[in-house]
């Protein structure tokens, strides 16, 4: 979820989404992704390489995971009974912080993030 370098952008310029969808396909990821903006210029980048998502929740269908790169404000409050009915496994990468790691757990989700240790029970 999230394709742009910051929010409100469509700039993909120096991207993080960029590095680690790199990374992921090398590892043999398939990948479906989402961003509110910077779709067509992801398509523009990347082409066929990975797939593309119309709403952030069909990009999550069958997923093994879901992983948040851009904190677009529409991304911070998602509804996440949905979000663990489409994902295989309720496991979330949040690389900016802005899910609650305690709400998250109690829905019984896995929840990792940056720079927070979020095994402490």
């Amino acid at each position: 979820m999230g394709l742009s370098f910051k929010p409100q952008t469509d700039d993909m310029r120096e991207a993080p989404s960029l590095i680690l969808i790199k990374k992921f396909l090398e590892s043999g990821a398939h990948i479906t992704a989402y961003d509110p903006v910077a779709i067509d210029e992801a398509r523009r980048i990347l082409g066929n390489k990975i797939d593309y998502a119309e709403d952030p929740y069909s990009a999550l269908k069958n997923a093994d995971c879901l992983v948040l790169v851009t904190e677009w404000p529409e991304f911070k409050f998602p509804d996440f009974t949905i979000i663990r009915k489409m994902l295989k496994e309720p496991v979330v990468f949040d690389g900016r912080n802005i899910f609650d790691n305690a709400e998250l757990r109690r829905k019984g989700f896995k929840y990792f993030c940056i720079g927070i240790d979020t095994m402490i029970k």
